[in-house]
């Protein structure tokens, strides 16, 4: 069946997992991203010299990706642009927790490349 414009903009495709963080005393919810959500995080892991020249800039990539996904149970983000440098103050194991699992349902990182790769 070929799906029509309204049936792809009206599917509920941004999934959530609930993930256990001790440290912050309970659970968050870790959504994926939407597209939007997706291109602001790749923009914000480069950038753009004088010359034009690109350099990655990996600064706060754990608290960027935690930003970008955590939300309430109305799946509205928890956190803005401007939270991050305070997120980034929070506990390394439980940021690597959280962007561990947002990582995994995003199809980012390493493993996302190598199972790439094998298909």
């Amino acid at each position: 069946m070929t799906l029509s414009k309204d049936q792809i903009l009206e599917a509920s495709d941004l999934k959530a997992v609930e993930v256990q963080v001790p440290e912050w005393g309970g659970s968050v919810l870790v959504r994926t991203m939407t597209g939007a959500d997706r291109d602001a995080f790749e923009a914000s892991m480069v950038t753009v010299n004088p010359d034009g020249s690109r350099t990655p800039d990996m600064r706060n990539l754990r608290s960027k990706l935690v930003a970008l996904t955590l939300v309430d149970e109305a799946s509205n983000r928890l956190f803005d642009v401007s939270d991050i440098p305070r997120l980034a103050m929070k506990s390394s194991a439980a940021l690597e927790r959280v962007f561990e699992v947002a990582q995994r349902i995003n199809g980012l990182g390493l493993k996302a490349e190598e199972d790439a790769v094998k298909n």
